[in-house]
């Protein structure tokens, strides 16, 4: 082989061996979520809902949220997302964000005003996972607030994880695509049945995140994901 060709052979190998270890196809579509969602308000009470936008990569980013009632004579909000029951109804709570680049995303819950108490431990959030690789995952999980108010990530009786990989960790994201930007909630303790894993950080809340990832952190080889459902 001349030497021409042997130094441009040369240089492809290490080129396509960059593209390989650099760059990763890891955008998602823009969305915006109500991170403190709850089911009623009491009549004649007032709640401060929160909202976070998400750009194409799963990050969090600064926006103007723009809220709406879909009877403001039932229950009323602000621009700061603070909402008061005036009557009793259920209305639809809308969240919205026009991003600096795409169309506006929204998110929307049903709210009950009602003239029992306010119910404020939100939803309980849940999914199923799959294997998006050849090692073992499936089982269906939640995530909801303990009687002491911190998130808890459950695993439910049929849960199955592989045990061949060492070092096999449990994450909260906004992006399956990749473990960049997750919330890393620890390693892998218990792999078949039902168990319970601690959510760390006080400024999660119940709708920060969408999806549950599984990923081998030492080889940094993903095996798999579930999206909440709700």
């Amino acid at each position: 082989m001349k030497n021409g060709t042997f130094l441009i052979f040369l240089s492809g190998l290490l080129f396509s061996g960059c593209i390989g270890d650099d760059i990763v196809f890891d955008t998602i579509e823009q969305s915006v979520r109500i991170t403190n969602p709850i089911d009623s308000l009491e009549i004649g009470q007032t709640y401060q809902f929160e909202a976070q936008f998400f750009n194409n990569i799963g990050m969090q980013e600064s926006a103007d949220v723009v809220w709406t009632t879909s009877q403001s004579n039932i229950v009323g909000i602000d621009a700061t997302g603070l909402a008061t029951a005036k009557a009793e109804g259920t209305v639809t709570i809308t969240a919205s964000v026009i991003p600096p680049v795409g169309d506006q995303v929204e998110a929307s819950l049903s709210l009950v005003a009602s003239a029992e108490q306010t119910n404020n431990d939100g939803t309980t959030r849940s999914g199923s996972l799959q294997s998006t690789s050849s090692y073992t995952l499936s089982g269906d999980f939640s995530l909801q607030h303990n009687t002491t108010g911190t998130l808890e990530l459950a695993l439910a009786d049929n849960f199955r994880a592989s045990s061949s990989l060492p070092g096999l960790y449990v994450y909260l994201t906004n992006n399956p695509n990749t473990n960049n930007n997750a919330l890393e909630i620890g390693p892998i303790t218990q792999f078949t049945g039902a168990h319970t894993y601690t959510v760390p950080g006080s400024s999660t809340e119940l709708g920060t995140y969408n999806y549950v990832l599984f990923y081998c952190k030492p080889f940094s080889v993903k095996v798999g994901d579930g999206e909440f459902d709700n």
